[in-house]
């Protein structure tokens, strides 16, 4: 399974982006995804996640801004991000956890990162 993450760019404060994370491959299926970031010097943390069922669960920061959605005919999952903070420039990572057909478990796979900076 390979990952495609696109969508970041810059914008000014105030404005929105929308991030994409689409999985390529044969024989696998979406069980949840998850949007994480990383600002220069700091941790990368759990931005946003999305689980079989649709539930979704938001960091306390992005609350009521961003809104993570999925596409399961397109294996594409969504970050909307809207009304952007400077505080929100950060790569951006998609993280998938997918069943493979034939094998037991969960696999963890890891977007390459796209870069989103709000200018103030």
């Amino acid at each position: 399974v390979q990952l495609q993450a696109s969508g970041g760019g810059l914008v000014q404060a105030g404005g929105s982006l929308r991030l994409s994370c689409a999985a390529s491959g044969r024989g696998f299926s979406i069980k949840s995804g998850y949007w994480y970031r990383q600002a220069p010097g700091k941790q990368r943390e759990l931005v946003a996640g999305i689980n079989s069922g649709g539930g979704t669960n938001y960091a306390d920061s992005v609350k009521g801004r961003f809104t993570i959605s999925r596409d399961t005919a397109k294996n594409t999952v969504y970050l909307q991000m809207n009304s952007l903070k400077p505080e929100d420039t950060a790569v951006y990572y998609c993280n998938i956890d997918v069943a493979l057909a034939g094998r037991p478990g969960t696999y963890h796979f890891w977007g390459q990162g796209t870069l989103v900076t709000v200018s103030s």
